[in-house]
């Protein structure tokens, strides 16, 4: 009986953050519907793709972004030597869309850390237009995603956005895990976040911004050494005085079919990466998975049985929240019965970002600081 009252204090917490989450599910449709329909301003976008590798389904997620229903933008991509393969596919798409503006630079072997700041500085340099859409590789969106998120920048106070994305897995058990929690626990996190304290970081594979906020934060190599840029960029644009949002339009994003090997190492980057930018939030993220700590209870403590359903059933009420309100996710809908298996795995990877300072990237070890910068391990 002795663990059982303090495993009885976690999963209340955590049952506590479940109800947030559908408090702060709520409270974003509302916040979207309310935005929804403005008028698209005269403004073009550039659209800044950087490249390394084909990944799985690439050619058709780069299609998407040519097959924008909007008046003024352009495609730019990057890849740091003209033989990576990614080349090829941008080009292809180049000469299948001869009336879209679009532009393939070759950057060359990066000079810092972080290859995607790298890209994304020489892209900034090339890009025409005031607004910058940076969007990885892996996403795919619909013809009205320029259209809506330049209706978002009418707003002269939103100066950054986030886009939520919903994961969607290749055929593998392990991208299956991976999507579920993305789409349930990880999109938790930040609509609650939102929801107490406002958007102070941006997140995900999508982030548009004005490009005088790069200037703002002392432009890309401010972010050249830090593996998380995309947190560290909203954060640094927060404490400048930059207007940061989370966008109402949701992108998808394919995490492709990897084996168990790599799916877990990428989510250990992920981890060990998250720990480094946000310790204190890192160690907090123990109150948004409650399926473990429910477990643990009911078998230390039966006679708190009641607890532990209670808390399970605010679990099935956030995820329903995150994936069935805000993303309209089919594959938690289908794949429902996995949702307690990807929170067991989560609960691991989360315990193993604990330890190790170390990751993997794009065929390259590197070694990560403590305050979330990173170098290569030669």
């Amino acid at each position: 009986m002795g663990i059982a009252w303090p495993l009885a204090a976690l999963v209340a917490g955590s049952a506590v953050f479940c109800g947030l989450t559908v408090v702060a599910a709520l409270l974003y449709l509302k916040d979207r519907r309310r935005a929804s329909g403005g008028p698209a301003p005269g403004v073009g976008v550039s659209i800044l793709k950087p490249l390394s590798g084909v990944d799985d389904g690439l050619e058709r997620n780069l299609r998407t972004f040519f097959e924008q229903n909007f008046a003024e933008f352009e495609v730019l991509f990057a890849v740091t030597r003209q033989e990576d393969p990614a080349a090829r596919v941008a080009a292809q798409l180049q000469a299948e869309y001869p009336d879209v503006p679009s532009r393939l630079l070759v950057v060359g072997e990066p000079a810092w850390p972080n290859r995607k700041v790298w890209s994304l500085a020489a892209l900034t340099a090339a890009a025409r237009f005031p607004l910058l859409a940076m969007c990885d590789s892996d996403t795919a969106v619909t013809p009205d995603f320029l259209r809506s998120l330049s209706a978002e920048f009418a707003d002269p106070r939103l100066d950054v956005t986030t886009c939520p994305y919903r994961a969607v897995p290749g055929k593998s058990l392990w991208s299956a895990l991976e999507a579920i929690m993305m789409n349930t626990e990880f999109l938790s996190g930040i609509l609650v976040a939102r929801l107490l304290e406002g958007m102070k970081f941006a997140v995900g594979p999508t982030i548009v911004v004005r490009r005088e906020a790069i200037g703002r934060i002392g432009g890309w190599e401010r972010l050249k050494d830090y593996l998380a840029e995309d947190f560290e960029l909203g954060r640094l644009a927060a404490e400048a005085g930059c207007g940061v949002g989370l966008s109402g339009y949701v992108i998808e994003h394919h995490i492709g079919a990897s084996r168990f090997r790599s799916n877990a190492e990428h989510r250990l980057r992920w981890c060990r990466s998250t720990r480094r930018s946000r310790p204190a939030g890192y160690l907090g993220q123990i109150f948004t998975n409650p399926t473990p700590l429910a477990l643990l209870l009911w078998i230390a403590a039966p006679a708190w049985w009641p607890l532990a359903v209670a808390a399970l059933a605010a679990r099935a009420a956030a995820a329903l929240a995150t994936a069935g309100w805000v993303l309209h996710d089919p594959l938690c809908a289908r794949l429902f019965f996995l949702i307690p298996a990807a929170d067991l795995a989560s609960f691991l990877f989360w315990v193993a970002g604990f330890f190790g300072g170390t990751i993997a990237w794009r065929g390259h070890r590197y070694l990560l600081r403590r305050d979330g910068t990173f170098e290569r391990i030669e």
